[in-house]
């Protein structure tokens, strides 16, 4: 049994932090999760820029449900003064409980920019953007935590000087995806990594990201490490009663949510309207629930046609046809439910912007050229 998780004021009753997921992780997923299991379920992430200039969209993300607490916010920035901001914004307008820093995106189009899980490779401009957040949250009572990836690629590691220095400048806990950024996310993750994290911060937690299917995953993350608790990323894509598992398994218990087709269905049914509720126009909930079908019915016999046509739903009405169609009798079909789920893709050279290598330090070329990194980015 492992106690609660301490993130500055706030304590986590289960220690397991819904990853931020672009398109995946908003108010109408969260609650879904919430509803299963005790936790830290943090929003998609966004843009310091887009925050600090109220975009329609980012501010949308950023917002929570009545009874969601505490409320979590994951911010990507560059520059230190508009990643200040930004968490200014949030703290000062009380937009939310705890905010989260995103060093951990191995997406080409913002790594070959320089930022993203590349990023503390610049050892200066990683610490003044996180010195900057700590500063413009901590005097709202606002915790700040960070989130990165071991480094760019094997021969170039950045996650234990960060961790320290995260550790440092006032961050609340420090959580590692145990990849690098040329890993993507593909291969196994690094465990013994975050062991080695574990040794190297000892006064604030520190959490382990990567590869926790299921809830024995997470114990034996916790087990290996010695890490403080977990965050779930692409395990719970189209199973939010993971949460469930894993509040049960921290407890100390062995019992385990194992739904028949009917009650994925219903699951499936809910998600749907809570997306309608969310988005406020039913086409776009629907073209957003896509994705998740596949992630839903792993495992279950559902037929290519009849799973290529709920991919493609468009309306609640289409939808409850397709899921009438289901055979919705079947029961938990064990493993085959279970395991990897999305894309792992495959290692991938990092893209970097030229000279990246060549110095920790950050010249004024490089500088500018990362105030465009900003602009569009996803990914975690």
């Amino acid at each position: 049994m492992l106690p609660p998780l301490r993130i500055g004021p706030l304590t986590i009753d289960t220690p397991v932090v819904l990853a931020p997921m672009a398109g995946v992780t908003n108010a109408a997923f969260r609650r879904l999760c919430r509803e299963s299991g005790a936790g830290l379920y943090v929003a998609e992430m966004v843009t310091s820029r887009a925050l600090v200039e109220r975009g329609e969209e980012s501010m949308r993300i950023i917002s929570h449900e009545p009874d969601e607490r505490p409320r979590s916010v994951q911010v990507y920035g560059v520059d230190p003064a508009t990643v200040g901001a930004a968490v200014r914004l949030i703290a000062s307008e009380d937009r939310a409980d705890h905010v989260d820093l995103n060093f951990g995106c191995p997406v080409p189009k913002v790594t070959r920019k320089g930022g993203g899980a590349v990023l503390p490779w610049k050892r200066d401009l990683f610490a003044s953007i996180v010195r900057a957040a700590v500063d413009a949250a901590s005097p709202y009572g606002v915790p700040v935590t960070v989130k990165m990836r071991k480094g760019i690629d094997a021969d170039h590691l950045t996650y234990l000087e960060a961790g320290r220095v995260a550790q440092d400048v006032g961050v609340a806990a420090v959580a590692l995806h145990a990849r690098t950024a040329a890993d993507y996310y593909s291969g196994t993750a690094d465990w013994e990594a975050i062991a080695r994290l574990k040794e190297a911060v000892t006064d604030i937690p520190v959490l382990g990201n990567g590869d926790i299917w299921s809830a024995e995953d997470a114990l034996a993350m916790v087990a290996q490490t010695g890490c403080d608790g977990v965050v779930v990323g692409r395990g719970c894509q189209g199973r939010p009663w993971l949460f469930a598992d894993l509040a049960a398994a921290f407890a100390g218990s062995d019992e385990r949510v194992t739904p028949g087709l009917r009650e994925v269905a219903g699951v499936v049914r809910r998600h749907a309207e809570l997306m309608v509720e969310h988005f406020g126009e039913e086409n776009k909930a629907m073209r957003e629930m896509r994705k998740h079908m596949a992630w839903y019915f792993k495992g279950y016999v559902v037929g290519g046609t009849l799973r290529a046509q709920l991919g493609l739903v468009s309306t609640l009405a289409e939808l409850d046809d397709r899921l009438a169609q289901l055979d919705l009798d079947q029961p938990y079909p064990g493993a085959a439910a279970e395991g990897q789920r999305g894309r792992a893709g495959s290692p991938k050279r990092p893209s970097l912007p030229e000279g990246w290598l060549d110095s920790r330090d950050l010249s004024e070329d490089f500088r500018r050229a990362l105030e465009e990194a900003e602009l569009s980015v996803s990914g975690g």
